[in-house]
Order: C-alpha cells, then sequence, then structure tokens
C-alpha cells in the first residue's frame, strides 16, 4: 500500500529504502516487527508497575472527595427527601457523585 501511494521510507543510517524490492520490503517488515516489540514492553512494564504499586498498598486512581461519614449522611439525608442538587452543594461535589452514593439505596428502597 506505501509502495502504491509512492511513500519513501529514508532511515538515517541506511539511506532511502526502495519499498517494491525485497529488501525494501524485508526492512519495512523488520522496523514494523521492533516497533510491536516496543509496543508491547512498555504495556508489559506499565502492568508489572500497577502490579507492584497494588501489592505495596498503594491506592490507585483518582482520590476519593468524601469520607464514609459524608456518603453516609448523604444516604440519610437523601432518604429524608433532600435533593441531589442541594446535597451536591452542601459537600462541593457534583450531582452526578451524589448520585453514585445514593443510588445503590434509591434503588433499593424503589424495589421494596
Amino acid at each position: 500500500m506505501l509502495a502504491a501511494r509512492r511513500v519513501e521510507v529514508i532511515v538515517l543510517q541506511l539511506g532511502k529504502l526502495d519499498l517494491t524490492s525485497s529488501a525494501g520490503k524485508l526492512m519495512l517488515t523488520m522496523l514494523a516487527a521492533m516497533a510491536e516489540m516496543e509496543r508491547d514492553l512498555l504495556v508489559e512494564r506499565t502492568q508489572s508497575g500497577l502490579a507492584r504499586a497494588k501489592a505495596e498498598g498503594k491506592t490507585l486512581g483518582r482520590p476519593v472527595r468524601t469520607t464514609d461519614e459524608q456518603r453516609a449522611a448523604m444516604i440519610s439525608r437523601f432518604k429524608t427527601g433532600e435533593s441531589i442538587s442541594a446535597l451536591a452543594r452542601d459537600y462541593d461535589v457534583s450531582r452526578a457523585s451524589v448520585m453514585r452514593i445514593v443510588k445503590p439505596t434509591s434503588t433499593s428502597s424503589a424495589a421494596v
């Protein structure tokens, strides 16, 4: 496809490669294989770093903005009829965060 589009590959140490020749095809295949290997190694290093961090007990992801006590208070206030918007303002979090916290409670109480 690259040869059909008249793309020229220039390797600084080797010069211009003719992609239509067998040597050019070989070199392009080798370059692609090396790039794929580098990508696989990067993913492998990332996964091992994440596993090591988890093993050390580090918390991954975004920090939690509310404490367990605040979440329990949100749930109880929501049960008494307080609006999601008011809870979001009081605890300085988004409405989506409040809904995520109170939704399991509101779903289970609606099913009862």
